[in-house]
């Protein structure tokens, strides 16, 4: 047999986009904190709860009644109906079940999208702080992703429209925006929406919108979409998962909506990448439509409390700075003194057990804040925040 082909660094002869990619800085955190019993982790963006009894059932359901069997590739028909159902009336606008592909999760949605536009020698404008897998996922393609940071202002986080639209050019191929955003709590405005929305149109660049945290808000129902601007044939992206509104972090379960005229091409992209997603999972997703509303709404207003908890104990502490997050269920802080946070966090993770997210995991912009996701019980936040105390004291 013949051995491993190397380059001439010895390194096996993978695409140089592969070789470059960076190890996630969460991961480095948590791998080191996983291996204790008296951490507190708060690293990751899910919460504490279990999957409702209600889903779960129904996933036993499919199981004991056979289906297990693989189905379509974009999805099963009843749920992509069910989605159609409910995004049409989530959003007052009519979302066609031919604009509907569901993916196993909402990260396989990004990664299909991003296959889908970019690739050497084109490049993707991506507002930041932002989950790094967006970044991972515009360079294994080959592709440069160029960076447009939030403003830090005195109410909160906010968007230069200017700054973004200055940033495309003739090789832009497609601007990126998570609203909700994680890790920053921040929302951008139906009428920012609508302007980038409009400039697309006229430059032909796609916008590819995670909006996976829509309905984890705090002041409104659901966050602005672009769906609710959107026509069908508009060159948008729009990726949602069940992961964080019904507590399915585990499941791997999201959705793709898209242009109708996408549908065998999307088709295809399942197929080459995962074939289809879980079919028991995707039976689930159909009850947790139809039954889940108040679910969602129960799990907001604890996640509310959460963060009045978490706001008002960060506030106290002199070091720390940080606008109350309009969305998401994540506190973003900066920390006076601090110029490394993944140093930084991991000097708390040894010292005082507090497993936090370093803030350069999230581009540049985050470097010097730390994330903590509080989807978690109260009494371990209030013992996490005690801990902080003392470590920023």
């Amino acid at each position: 047999m013949q051995g491993n082909q190397t380059d001439s660094s010895g390194n096996l002869s993978l695409r140089k986009e592969i070789l470059g990619l960076p190890f996630s800085e969460i991961r480095k955190i948590a791998r080191e904190g996983m291996l204790r019993d008296d951490v507190i982790a708060l690293w990751f963006g899910e919460g504490d709860d279990p999957t409702p009894k209600f889903i779960t059932d129904e996933a036993s359901r499919a199981l004991e009644t056979g289906k297990t069997f693989y189905t379509l590739n974009r999805g099963i028909g009843e749920l992509r109906q069910a989605l159609s159902a409910y995004m049409t009336e989530l959003y007052g606008a009519r979302i066609g079940v031919d604009r509907v592909t569901v993916t196993a999760s909402g990260m396989n949605g990004i990664m299909i999208a991003t296959q889908c536009l970019a690739g050497p020698n084109d490049n993707v404008v991506i507002v930041t702080p932002i989950w790094p897998n967006f970044v991972g996922c515009v360079q294994i393609m080959g592709a440069e992703p160029r960076f447009v940071s939030l403003d830090k202002r005195s109410d909160g986080w906010g968007l230069d429209l200017d700054k973004l639209l200055s940033s495309c050019d003739g090789g832009t191929r497609a601007v990126i925006v998570n609203s909700p955003n994680n890790p920053t709590g921040w929302m951008m405005s139906g009428e920012q929406q609508k302007a980038l929305l409009s400039y697309c149109r006229q430059h032909g660049i796609w916008v590819i919108a995670d909006e996976v945290y829509a309905r984890i808000v705090y002041d409104r129902p659901s966050a602005p979409s672009f769906l609710e601007l959107a026509e069908p044939d508009d060159l948008v992206f729009v990726i949602n998962s069940f992961s964080k509104s019904w507590s399915m972090t585990g499941w791997r379960i999201g959705w793709l909506t898209a242009p109708s005229m996408l549908g065998e091409t999307l088709e295809m992209m399942n197929e080459y990448n995962v074939a289809g997603a879980t079919t028991f999972a995707q039976h689930a997703g159909i009850v947790a439509l139809a039954e889940g509303d108040s679910y969602v709404k129960s799990l907001v207003d604890r996640y509310r409390r959460r963060r009045e908890l978490v706001f008002e104990r960060l506030k106290k502490m002199s070091r720390v700075r940080m606008p109350r997050p309009e969305a998401a269920f994540y506190a973003f802080f900066a920390v006076d003194g601090m110029t490394h946070s993944t140093s930084f966090a991991k000097q708390i993770l040894r010292e005082h057990g507090i497993g936090l997210a370093p803030g350069s995991a999230f581009g540049g912009t985050g470097e010097g804040h730390l994330r903590l996701c509080y989807a978690n019980s109260e009494s371990l936040l209030s013992e996490a925040m005690d801990r902080l105390e003392s470590a920023l004291s």
